[in-house]
């Protein structure tokens, strides 16, 4: 590249939006007359996702929402876990519920994602919310994606007609950031573990969504200059998914790791929360 590549800076995003959500809250606060409630279900003591449900619950703190943690042990039943899903669904404080990501391999996750209220899946992770927005109706998108495809329009990314290459397939991410990348008219590659000739298909991207979860795994020889790198992973020392020390130069723009997509995945949380809450408030 003959200019330096844009940063796609979430963090400094994330707190512009916040500082919005924060006075959205206070309206919604002073019409209902209560706080809404983010519920955050986290199962066993996994250490990774004890950080993220308290970093979740400091952003509730920020933007003055009330954060309610509901931990349970990691030998609970996927029945007894979605009875505790139902109970706040019934709860109407409640206006958000996120169940943290992964449970245990004896839980039947997909089940207990899909037993959340479509209208409290601020996580997007309901099949139904899934299948909702993929077809361009009205649902909460998937945290994560929905942050990927805000960064990109709030920098000024251009969407239509280019060609986007997502590595990974996840329920949670490769596959509804697909889906928003569609309706944003890309047109659209899932790569995966059995794609043939993945660094060939990944050279014609404009725009690469890895979200892999393997440390660098997309060499820098793979990016087509002035593509837009887009990394989604987090690994152990601050290491994303993409060799960025070699491929940032190359692009024409790049989410940093740390502070790219990982702020805005919890800002679009926060967003999606609000908007529960203020649907509600009018109800």
């Amino acid at each position: 590249m003959t200019s330096e590549a844009l940063i796609l800076n979430g963090k400094l995003l994330a707190a512009r939006i916040e500082a919005d959500l924060k006075t959205r809250v206070e309206r919604v606060v002073k019409a209902a007359g209560r706080v809404p409630v983010l519920a955050t279900i986290i199962v066993g003591e996994n250490p990774a996702s004890v950080t993220y449900v308290n970093m979740k619950g400091r952003a509730c703190a920020r933007i003055g929402l009330a954060s309610r943690k509901v931990a349970l042990p990691e030998t609970i039943t996927t029945e007894a876990l979605i009875e505790e899903i139902r109970k706040l669904n019934a709860d109407p404080d409640v206006c958000g519920i996120l169940l943290q990501h992964p449970v245990p391999r004896h839980i039947d996750e997909a089940a207990c994602f899909n037993a959340i209220a479509i209208e409290k899946d601020v996580d997007g992770v309901n099949a139904a919310s899934f299948g909702a927005v993929s077809l361009g109706e009205k649902g909460f998108a998937a945290a994560t994606p929905s942050g990927i495809i805000r960064i990109l329009k709030e920098y000024g990314v251009p969407l239509a007609g280019k060609e986007a290459v997502v590595i990974g397939r996840s329920r949670i991410l490769g596959r509804p950031v697909a889906m928003l990348l569609l309706r944003e008219n890309a047109t659209v590659t899932i790569a995966h573990s059995r794609t043939v000739d993945l660094p060939e298909i990944v050279r014609r991207a404009d725009i690469v969504v890895a979200c892999v979860g393997k440390p660098e795994f997309v060499k820098a020889d793979w990016i087509k200059d002035g593509a837009v790198l887009i990394d989604a992973g987090y690994n152990p020392g601050n290491v994303g998914d993409i060799d960025l020390k070699n491929a940032a130069a190359k692009s024409s723009a790049y989410t940093p790791v740390p502070g790219g997509v990982g702020p805005m995945t919890i800002c679009m949380l926060m967003e999606q929360t609000v908007e529960a809450a203020e649907a509600n408030a009018r109800a």
